[in-house]
Parts: C-alpha cells; sequence; structure tokens
C-alpha cells in the first residue's frame, strides 16, 4: 500500500489516531485520485447530434411570450413565430398543438390577430389536430381581438360537434370578449350555457360581467352579480373586487369600499397593492389627500409594498391638493422611506411646476433625476424643452436636443419649433426642423402645422405651399391644410387660396366639410361676412363647390 500523502500523515501524526482499515481504504483512494489527476483526461466520446424535441421547443416559446422582448411588446411574440418556423423549414419536424397553440397565444397577446390566425391556419394545413387550448387562442382572436362574435360561436359550435369539450377558459375567453363589447345580454347567455354544459364558471367568468356592468355605470347591477357568485359557492377574486372598488371610488361611495376592505377577511379575499391604489386614485381626485396617507400605514401593516404607481398617484394627489413643492418634496424624501421613484413620477410634478410657471425649478429637478441615473423619455424632453423655452433659453433647448447622451423624439422638436414660431424666428424653426429630418425623426402632422403656420406669419406663402407640396408625399394632413388656409385668407390671399384648392382637388384629395368650416370661421374672424365683403366668401366658396 503506498505511503499516505505528508498533509495527511501530518493530520494524522497530530491527532494521534491509529490506522482503521476504513482509513486504509480512504487513502488507497487519495493515492488513486492523485495519480489519476496527473494522467491526460481520455478523449471525449462522439455524440450523435440530437435533434430538439417539441417540448423543448414549446418551454422557449413560452419563455419568449411570457418576457415579452426586450425590444419591445411584440418582440417576444415574433421569436415565438421565429422559433416555429425553425422547426417547419429549417429541422423539417412538424410542431406538435402546444407548439402552434404557444405561437398562436402569443401574437393574440401582443395585438398581432392576423398573424394568430395564419399560425392556427398553418397548424390546419399541416394536418395537426386542434385540442381546446388552440380553440380557446381562435376563440380569443374572434371574440377579444377582431370582434368576430359569429365565428366564435361557430368554433364553439364546432368544438361541441367534434368531442373537443368547450371548457371554463374556453367560455370565459368567449364572455370576456362579449362583455368588452358591451353585448352583455350575449355574454349572460353563454354564462346560463355554461351552466346547463355543467361546465362551471370561476372569478374569471364573473370579472369581465362585472367590468361591463360598472363601465356601463350599473353598480347596483354589479354587486347583485358578485352577491350571487357568493351565494353559488363561486370565490370572487381580488381582481373582482378592484373592478367593483373602482367603480365605488368614481361614484365616491367611499364608506362602501370602507366596508368591503374590513369585510374582506370575513369574505376570503385579500387586498392587494392595486387594491389600495385605485383606494388612493379615488381618494385623492376628491380631494381627500390626507385618507390616501393613511393607506400607506395600513398597505405596509399588512405587508404590501407601495410601487411607483401608488407613489404616482400621491404625488398627483398632493399636486392637486396643494403646490407642486409639496410633491417635490415628497418625491425627494422618497428614498428615505424606501419607494423607488421613476422616471414617470418626475414627469408628474415636472408638469405640475410647469402649471404652476416655476420653469426654474423643473430645471433643477430634471438635473437631479440624471445625477441619480434615470433615463428621461421623450415627455422629459417635452417638458424640460418647453420650460427652457419658456426661459427664453432656446440655446439650451436646441442643444438639448442635439445631445448625443438622449434621445429625443417628434414631440419634443415640435415643442421647440412651436416655441420659435410664435417669436416670429422661422429661420431657426427650419433649421430645427432639418436637424430632425438629419436625425431621422419624421415629421407629423402637427410639425407641418407648426411650419406652414410660422411661414405664413412671415407672409412667405409660396414657400408654405412648397412644404405643404412635399408633405403631401405621407397624405394629406388636415391641420398643414388648416394653417396655410388661415394665413392666405388673412393675407388676403383670395386668389392663391382658390389656387390652392384647385391644386388639392388636382391631387385626388377631396375638399370635405373639414376644410369649408376651416374657411368660413377663417373669413369670418377676418371679417369679410360683413357687409359688402360677404360677396368674396360666397365667391370662393361657390366656386370650390364648383370644382367638388
Amino acid at each position: 500500500m503506498p505511503s499516505p500523502s505528508r498533509p495527511i500523515a501530518r493530520l494524522l501524526h497530530l491527532r494521534r489516531l491509529s490506522i482503521s482499515p476504513r482509513d486504509h481504504l480512504l487513502l488507497r483512494f487519495a493515492a488513486l485520485a492523485k495519480e489519476l489527476s496527473e494522467q491526460p483526461p481520455p478523449p471525449p466520446l462522439p455524440t450523435r447530434p440530437r435533434s430538439p424535441h417539441p417540448y423543448e421547443y414549446n418551454r422557449l416559446m413560452s419563455a419568449y411570450a411570457a418576457s415579452g422582448g426586450r425590444d419591445g411588446p411584440g418582440a417576444g411574440a415574433d421569436r415565438a413565430l421565429h422559433l416555429l418556423d425553425e422547426m417547419r423549414s429549417l429541422l423539417g419536424r412538424r410542431p406538435d398543438t402546444a407548439c402552434f397553440t404557444t405561437a398562436a397565444a402569443a401574437l393574440s397577446s401582443a395585438s398581432q390577430p392576423g398573424a394568430a390566425l395564419a399560425v392556427l391556419n398553418a397548424m390546419a394545413a399541416d394536418g395537426v389536430a386542434p385540442d381546446a387550448a388552440a380553440c380557446t387562442v381562435l376563440v380569443g382572436v374572434y371574440a377579444c381581438r377582431l370582434r368576430w362574435f359569429d365565428a366564435a360561436y361557430q368554433v364553439v359550435q364546432w368544438m361541441a360537434a367534434n368531442g373537443v369539450a368547450p371548457d371554463v377558459v374556453t367560455y370565459s375567453t368567449l364572455i370576456s370578449g362579449l362583455s368588452s363589447a358591451g353585448r352583455l345580454a350575449e355574454a349572460l347567455g353563454v354564462l346560463d350555457l355554461m351552466l346547463e354544459e355543467g361546465c362551471q364558471p370561476n372569478a374569471h367568468t364573473y370579472t369581465p360581467i362585472m367590468h361591463a356592468y360598472c363601465v356601463s355605470g350599473m353598480i347596483h347591477e354589479a354587486k347583485e352579480l358578485l352577491e350571487t357568485m357568493i351565494a353559488a359557492g363561486f370565490a370572487p377574486s381580488t381582481a373582482t373586487y378592484n373592478v367593483l372598488i373602482e367603480a365605488l371610488c368614481k361614484a365616491g361611495s367611499f364608506k362602501e369600499v370602507d366596508v368591503l376592505l374590513e369585510e374582506s377577511r370575513v369574505k376570503g379575499w385579500t387586498p392587494d397593492t392595486i387594491t389600495y391604489s385605485t383606494y388612493m386614485d379615488g381618494l385623492c381626485k376628491a380631494g381627500r389627500v390626507d385618507k390616501s396617507f393613511t393607506l400607506v400605514d395600513k398597505m405596509l401593516s399588512e405587508g404590501l409594498h407601495p410601487n411607483e404607481i401608488t407613489l404616482n398617484i400621491l404625488l398627483d394627489g398632493v399636486c392637486r391638493r396643494s403646490t407642486a413643492w409639496a410633491a417635490k418634496c415628497l418625491l425627494e424624501c422618497s428614498a428615505e422611506i424606501g419607494w423607488h421613484v421613476n422616471v414617470v413620477n418626475y414627469n408628474t410634478v415636472m408638469r405640475r411646476l410647469c402649471d404652476e410657471r416655476k420653469w426654474l425649478a423643473v430645471i433643477k429637478l430634471f438635473g437631479d433625476m440624471v445625477k441619480k441615473g434615470m433615463a428621461p423619455n421623450s415627455w422629459t424632453f417635452s417638458i424640460v424643452v418647453h420650460s427652457l423655452c419658456k426661459l427664453g433659453k432656446l440655446r439650451e433647448a436646441l442643444c438639448l436636443l442635439g445631445s448625443e447622451e438622449f434621445v429625443a423624439d417628434v414631440v419634443a422638436y415640435n415643442t421647440l419649433i412651436r416655441h420659435l414660431s410664435f417669436l416670429g424666428k422661422t429661420y431657426e424653426a427650419c433649421l430645427v426642423l432639418h436637424e430632425m429630418i438629419d436625425k431621422g425623426i419624421t415629421p407629423n402632422d402637427i410639425t407641418d402645422s407648426l411650419v406652414v403656420d410660422c411661414l405664413c406669419r412671415e407672409g412667405k406663402f409660396l414657400v408654405a405651399l412648397s412644404y405643404l407640396n412635399q408633405s403631401l408625399e405621407d397624405g394629406l394632413s388636415r391641420s398643414a391644410v388648416s394653417s396655410i388656409v388661415r394665413g392666405l385668407i388673412a393675407g388676403g390671399k383670395l386668389h392663391e387660396l382658390h389656387t390652392l384648392v384647385g391644386w388639392i382637388l388636382g391631387q385626388g384629395f377631396i375638399v370635405d366639410v373639414y376644410m369649408y368650416q376651416e374657411l368660413i370661421i377663417a373669413f369670418c374672424k377676418k371679417g369679410y361676412c360683413r357687409g359688402i365683403e360677404m360677396y368674396k366668401v360666397s365667391h370662393t366658396l361657390e366656386r370650390m363647390l364648383r370644382l367638388t
């Protein structure tokens, strides 16, 4: 037997232990392990490439669909669809029912009903038999997305005729679509059909009906439905109670909300953060901010933590009740009370500071937000640019939009163009427009209207007409046309106005009632509808009618 290594021998000597047969075996294993460790590792055994099983694909597709994707709400659904195509084309494997259903459900949830129908059609083309889950997805596409209720009814009838029994999810999906469309009588008819078929409803079945009642202002019927659920042995969920609490808050029935919360343990439901946030929102809008803050302590005592939505509700309530300075103080001390604020919370307070014309406070709060590492969004840029313009710091606003550290959108640029237009700085407004286009930001209808209005104020009608001609490539902008119509009438350019209308008609666009209304309003504001000037209005409108 080889002698033990020095560390083990030293350990045995220190402990003054005798070597037993078991210790001999351990020492032998230690020496063998040391010998094997000094030898080079054996080459790996050849492995045969294994094609992934549809179950593995389905798990990955479900994960993508649940995550939603980092690039947007529909990114997860697009990746799930890509995996489905990979199975069908690259690997030559036929996906099973679960894979098709997962992809179709993800596309439907991402508001892509056409793509979801295409997946289900491909499923039928591949000869894959649908199950109850696949049929339920199809019912959801028809009833909840496309509002094709006749098609949804046909799917349910097909299921019953072909041995695929509709389950509670199928019926609840159909009821949800009918309820959201305001077709309460049909939704209740489907509920009766469920009970006749022996399919027991649950909270997901009743909640859409209750929501439809509450949206229609039928709170009494909603409470009766809740009592019917409880009497029939169907436990309402927290979401069910949240729907009723929201309706009661809008009606100002806060005492009834207090009763519901006090009876929650007896009735077998637990209020969540959404419950209290909904209640706080109703109280704040009613001016009862103090009671909203007392609910925070109640939440914490029940182990619930206010989220950023809760904080935003309280900030908005403080802004409504007092001044934005109080909300600003609440925002600054939020970290001390364990609240994690976000950009929406800052935007809420900055918007209120703008309402109070405290432009410097907006800029300071924006600086604090950036120092904390929060990325501003498009709403933030619009508020800050608006504040800088009000302070007369147009150059700083332009530098902010041109900074590579921030990404602005068309709304922020429109804010700066609007202020430049009001100040009569047409040249600077056009420079901002070109910079926006160079950055790949497409002007919208508001941009076109602001630029045309700015040019008309400067009397540059030909330039305005040229710009309008270029903007017509993306369609007729009513706001831009309204701006140039007002400008031509204000400048007394009635001949040019007639030419403009004829040119618009020549482009294939239709002069509708909206344009006539704009013409008449502009004529009246200019004073053409008084005395002998009225014939100019009548003459112009008559010539337009001949053109149409």
